[in-house]
């Protein structure tokens, strides 16, 4: 799989750039803030419908403009497909395939497979589980597209329930003066049962849509644990061995959840297998929102479901986080990503690589294995300051970047 061509109209910096592209090694070199990292970051946003740079769809369209269209010819094979994003910030986003409509954005997910390594990617090592969580939902989408709705669908339910919490936890608060309660929330204190009920029903749906993904997390991990220690071992040969665990809210302390999950149903059947857990999950969940029932109502938020879980990175017997010097936070991030690589590789082609200013945030050791790790990939983008930020091994094609051109060097 390669991008052969890439189309921006009002993307970021872009009021208009039209870029070919062949397979192999492309480098876009030029000065920081010209404009480099904005054309990979269009490609990453066909991939996974969203930025490794913001939260929101906002920036990314033009200062000025009303919303922004990346179009991408993707070749695989002999077989070609051109996707057309228009992001409306505000509005719902619209896509093309092959110039026709499709009922859903997300219905062109899958069709380019990217695999981005970024300075911001030293955040899944050192920051919040959030980041962390997003590289495993991020990764499942692409290994999978359909849990693009999957997720989708957990968001909306957490997000009324949600709703409904806050609701009732200022019910309850102003249970105190019934006046308070009606005239701020319009919750009456013998309102508390329907809103019980109610919550009854999301508690239904949200251990249902969490259920999957939980289980679906818990099988990438599993893939992902001897291919990340792999490649840990490979960029830091001398370091402590990558360690993946999976801390879930389903556990009442501070063990990881598929240390408390059967994983065995005295079935030889891999299907019976899967579904028995599903069902084991879905379970579990419902059980631990009655346990945090109170809680939740105090507080008003929900406290239990994927959406609080974190996937624990070690180096031995002790987590990344805290310990792990910079240059091994650097490894184990850049083996978060390869792992990736590797695992949608065996699964169904070279996705693309992008290398988004990378080089010059390593040291030589790590410059030369990583550069011999990704030089066989189909084709791999490059973001650089300078032209010798990029190794000598992975010269290629090469675009100058400044003042919002892209000029074609060799």
């Amino acid at each position: 799989m390669h991008v052969a061509h890439l189309s921006l109209t009002d993307f970021r910096s872009y009021a208009s750039v039209e870029l070919g592209l062949e397979p192999g090694v492309t480098a876009f070199v030029g000065p920081n803030g010209q404009g480099k990292t904005n054309l990979v970051e269009a490609l990453g946003y066909v991939a996974t419908h969203s930025s490794h740079r913001v939260a929101s769809d906002a920036p990314l369209v033009r200062q000025g403009a009303s919303r922004a269209i990346v179009r991408c010819a993707i070749q695989r094979d002999d077989r070609r497909a051109l996707v057309e994003l228009e992001i409306n910030p505000g509005r719902a986003n619209r896509a093309r395939l092959n110039r026709s409509p499709v009922s859903r954005p997300r219905d062109v997910i899958g069709l380019l497979r990217t695999v981005l390594f970024a300075p911001e990617d030293l955040s899944m090592v050192k920051g919040d589980p959030s980041e962390r969580r997003r590289f495993l939902d991020e990764l499942l989408v692409s290994r999978t597209p359909r849990f693009a709705g999957v997720r989708a669908d957990y968001d909306r339910v957490l997000k009324q329930r949600g709703a409904l919490l806050r609701a009732a936890s200022q019910a309850r608060r102003g249970a105190r003066s019934a006046r308070r309660a009606e005239s701020d929330t319009g919750f009456s204190a013998a309102g508390a049962g329907d809103v019980l009920s109610t919550l009854e029903v999301w508690d239904a749906h949200l251990a249902r849509h969490g259920a999957e993904l939980l289980q679906a997390r818990l099988d990438l991990i599993d893939a992902l644990r001897p291919l990340v220690a792999g490649a840990y071992a490979a960029l830091a040969p001398t370091s402590a061995p990558a360690t993946l665990a999976y801390r879930s809210t389903l556990s009442t302390g501070t063990d990881a959840a598929e240390d408390e999950i059967p994983g065995e149903t005295g079935s030889s059947d891999t299907q019976t297998l899967s579904t028995d857990l599903g069902k084991t999950l879905e379970q579990r969940l419902r059980e631990r929102l009655l346990e945090v029932r109170a809680a939740e109502l105090e507080r008003g938020v929900t406290l239990v479901g994927p959406h609080r879980d974190d996937l624990i990175l070690g180096l031995g017997e002790l987590p990344a986080r805290g310990y792990a010097s910079h240059g091994e936070s650097w490894s184990f991030a850049l083996a978060l990503r390869l792992a990736a690589y590797d695992l949608l590789r065996a699964e169904g082609g070279d996705p693309v690589l992008i290398l988004d200013d990378v080089f010059a945030e390593l040291d030589s050791q790590r410059r030369r294995r990583l550069s011999e790790i990704v030089a066989p990939a189909e084709q791999v983008l490059i973001t650089a300051a300078v032209a010798d930020d990029v190794p000598a091994e992975l010269i290629g094609s090469r675009f100058d970047v400044a003042e919002g051109s892209v000029t074609r060097v060799r």
